[in-house]
C-alpha cells in the first residue's frame, strides 16, 4: 500500500499564568447594563447567578509585566522540547491571537512585529527560511492554523510548524461589564509534523465556516458600559450572549457533523470531544445537540474535557491548552492513547467555527 503524508502533533505546550482570580475578586465592582444604568442587583447576586450559568469559579491572568507574546513564547519553548526537534528546522512559526500585546496600563493593541516575529525572536531562530506570521480569526483562530499548517505539510512546503494560541483577555475585558468575568489569559503552543504513513493518521479532515453577512457583529468592540468612564476613548470586547448561545447550539453541532462525514468516522467512535470552552452549559448544551444528530440518548461518560470552570475562557488558548493538559496526567481522570480518535472544535467571533478529526 503506498504511503501518504499526514499531518501529527508531537509535541505541545502551554502557559498558565500564575495569578489566579477567584468570583469574589469581582465583589467590589460596579456593574452596568448596556443601556449605561447600574445593574439592580448586588454583586454577590450577579457572581452567583454567573457562576450558575457558565460553570466558572476561577480564571487567570497574566502578571502586569508580561504580554501575550511572553506567555507564547514559555508554550513554545515547551511544545519544542517535547517534540524534542531543533528550532531552526521549523518551517513556520504561525501565532493566533485576537487582540495583540496589550500592555497592563494601556489596552491598545500592539501588532507591529507580528507576535510570531517576536516570538521568533525570543526563541533565537535565526534561520530565514522560518516563516512567522499571525492569524486573528476569533475563538477558533488556533485550530484555523494548525488546518493551515496541515495545508502546508499536505502540500509539502513544510514538515515542521509551530502553532500557538495565545491571548491577554484580561486587558480587554470593560470591568463594568459582567461579561468580563468571563476571560482570562493563557497560552497553547503544538509541533505539527509530516509524517508517512499506509494508514491514515494525524489530521484527518476538518470543516470551517463565516457567518459574516448575519452575525460578524455578535462580537465586536465598544465603549465601556459605564458611561462615566475615566478613559472615555477606551474600547472593550462586547458580546451579545444570548444570541451567540443560540448561535452556537445551531451550527457547532452540524459543523462537527459534517467533518466527521469527511472523515468518514462515526461520532460513537470518538474518545473525546475537544471544544473551546467559553460557557460550560453552552457546550454541554452543544455535545447533547451533537449526540441528538446520530439519534444516540446516552451519552458517553468523560467524553468531553473541562476546564472553562478553573482557567475561564482564554479564547485561542483553550484548545491547545486542553490537549496539553490531557497529555501530561494533568487533567485526571481524562486520557487520551495512540489511535485514539479526536475532535477539536471551536466557535467564536466572526461569526466562525471550525472542526478537525485527528487521529492520535
Amino acid at each position: 500500500m503506498n504511503n501518504s503524508i499526514y499531518s501529527i502533533i508531537t509535541g505541545t505546550g502551554s502557559c498558565i499564568p500564575s495569578r489566579k482570580i477567584t468570583n469574589e475578586s469581582f465583589l467590589n465592582n460596579e456593574f452596568y447594563d448596556t443601556d449605561g444604568s447600574r445593574l439592580d442587583k448586588t454583586n454577590q447576586e450577579i457572581i452567583d447567578k454567573f457562576e450558575e450559568i457558565t460553570t466558572i469559579s476561577a480564571r487567570h491572568y497574566i502578571a502586569d509585566h508580561k504580554v501575550t507574546s511572553d506567555m507564547a513564547f514559555l508554550a513554545a519553548v515547551e511544545a519544542i522540547r517535547t517534540a524534542d526537534i531543533e528550532k531552526e528546522e521549523l518551517d513556520y512559526v504561525i501565532v493566533a491571537h485576537n487582540f495583540g500585546d496589550v500592555k497592563h496600563d494601556n489596552n491598545r493593541s500592539d501588532f507591529v512585529p507580528s507576535l510570531a516575529a517576536r516570538v521568533k525572536h525570543k526563541l533565537e531562530i535565526k534561520n530565514p527560511d522560518t516563516v512567522a506570521y499571525d492569524i486573528t480569526f476569533g475563538c477558533p483562530g488556533w485550530l484555523q492554523a494548525v488546518i493551515q499548517a496541515d495545508y502546508y505539510i499536505k502540500s509539502g512546503d513544510a514538515k515542521k510548524v509551530l502553532v500557538i494560541g495565545a491571548e491577554s483577555l484580561s486587558r480587554i475585558s470593560d470591568p463594568h461589564d459582567r461579561d468580563s468575568m468571563l476571560y482570562a489569559d493563557g497560552a497553547g503552543a503544538v509541533i505539527i509534523e509530516a509524517k508517512q504513513s499506509s494508514t491514515p493518521t494525524g489530521i484527518l479532515a476538518h470543516k470551517t465556516r463565516s457567518d459574516t453577512f448575519l452575525y460578524s457583529k455578535m462580537l465586536h468592540m465598544d465603549k465601556s458600559y459605564n458611561p462615566e468612564f475615566e478613559n472615555e476613548n477606551a474600547i472593550f470586547l462586547k458580546m451579545n450572549g444570548r444570541r451567540l448561545y443560540q448561535y452556537a447550539l445551531e451550527t457547532v453541532p452540524q459543523a462537527i457533523k459534517a467533518c466527521l462525514e469527511k472523515s468518514h468516522t462515526h461520532l460513537n467512535e470518538i474518545k473525546k470531544v475537544l471544544i473551546h470552552q467559553a460557557n460550560g452549559k453552552m457546550d454541554d448544551a452543544i455535545l447533547r445537540r451533537l449526540y441528538n444528530l446520530y439519534e444516540i440518548a446516552d451519552l458517553p461518560k468523560d467524553i468531553m474535557p473541562m476546564t472553562v470552570s478553573f482557567l475561564g475562557n482564554t479564547s485561542v488558548a483553550t484548545l491547545p491548552t486542553l490537549y496539553d493538559l490531557i497529555l501530561k496526567g494533568k487533567l485526571q481522570p481524562h486520557s487520551i492513547a495512540e489511535g485514539d480518535l479526536l475532535v477539536f472544535a471551536s466557535v467564536g467571533a466572526g461569526m466562525n467555527i471550525n472542526a478537525m478529526i485527528y487521529k492520535v
